[in-house]
């Protein structure tokens, strides 16, 4: 590809633009090419040959040299600059080039032969140049794209991971106190307690930037349950519901999590918890509905930390594809997730 661009390419050029210019001139004067001197048609046509290598590798010159003042940012203003270059440089080379041949071969030099010398081979390097320097621009703008893709995966990538540091002590917090209240009453059971709380972080060191199976969540949650019991009054009424046709579905870890820890820590009344999760047809349905003390908390007050990060995790690795709707009145706090999961 390379030999056909440098070593055939331009001597091909060459003779398109001679043949190109002899033609309108024959055409206009009623000459014929064939019955011209052999010889001076091959001087013309070797000569022509040599024009087009040079002009080409000259041009090719002038386009780097453009790019390593102006860099390849595509802009009109850039685009106007190279061509007004490029009529300069065209025009110079030609008249050196083109215009002793019209002088000393048929007639002589003709208004027609200078104007036809300057505007035919001005057309063809416009298509040259359209054709070089447009796959230029493309692999420049295709570069800066996925480069803008690169920091801008690389700046999500950040953010999720901050997500994780500012969401693990506040999991931490609740898990620390209740085992410290436990130790009061029962330290076997706290030490049952703190190996059911290192099964949870073995879980949290997972890369949460990769999906886990969706009964490794459920796994997960009912660990989770399992602690929160701990620390929650007898007289708790916890109804988790898991609906059978669930089959291996893959999800990001830790996104049920928030849902179901806001609704232990801010129960109250009659200390009514219903979790559901079901099967949708392209995801899953995620239903976490508390009973809410008789002092109501507002909606600020039990949004917290958990809730916040959720819904920037979700907007991060679900966009467009997630539904998190959260109500509350006099009875009931509701949050429900609905997320489409890829197959």
């Amino acid at each position: 590809m390379k030999f056909l661009r440098y070593y055939i390419f331009p001597p091909l050029y060459g003779l398109v633009v001679y043949f190109t210019i002899r033609l309108l001139t024959d055409s206009a004067s009623g000459a014929k090419f064939w019955e011209r001197s052999w010889q001076l048609n091959l001087v013309e046509i070797i000569c022509s040959m040599g024009m087009g290598y040079v002009e080409i590798v000259i041009f090719n010159w002038f386009f780097k040299w453009i790019d390593s003042k102006w860099g390849v940012e595509l802009s009109y203003k850039r685009i106007y600059k190279e061509l007004r270059l490029l009529f300069l440089v065209n025009f110079v080379l030609q008249n050196i080039t083109l215009i002793p041949f019209a002088a000393l071969t048929d007639d002589g030099l003709q208004l027609v032969d200078f104007i036809e010398i300057n505007t035919i081979p001005l057309l063809y390097i416009i298509i040259y140049y359209g054709i070089t320097r447009s796959n230029k621009f493309l692999r420049a703008y295709i570069e800066s794209k996925l480069q803008l893709e690169s920091i801008k995966n690389e700046q999500l990538q950040t953010e999720l991971k901050f997500l994780r540091a500012q969401y693990h002590p506040h999991f931490l917090f609740n898990a620390l106190n209740t085992i410290y209240f436990q130790m009061d009453e029962n330290v076997p059971e706290a030490k049952k307690t703190v190996e059911k709380f290192s099964e949870l972080l073995r879980y949290q060191l997972y890369d949460q930037q990769k999906k886990v199976t969706l009964d490794a969540e459920i796994n997960y949650l009912k660990n989770f349950i399992d602690l929160q019991k701990i620390r929650i009054s007898e007289d708790l009424h916890l109804d988790f519901v898991i609906d059978q046709d669930l089959n291996g579905e893959q999800l990001y870890p830790l996104l049920l999590l928030p849902l179901v820890e806001n609704a232990f820590k801010y129960t109250g009344g009659e200390n009514i918890i219903v979790i559901e999760l079901k099967r949708t047809v392209n995801g899953i349905d995620f239903l976490v509905k508390n009973t809410v003390p008789a002092v109501q908390l507002s909606k600020t007050e039990g949004s917290g930390i958990g809730l916040e990060n959720l819904k920037r995790r979700l907007h991060l690795l679900y966009p467009d594809k997630y539904q998190l709707n959260i109500e509350m009145n006099n009875q009931f706090y509701t949050a429900q997730l609905k997320l489409t999961l890829e197959e």
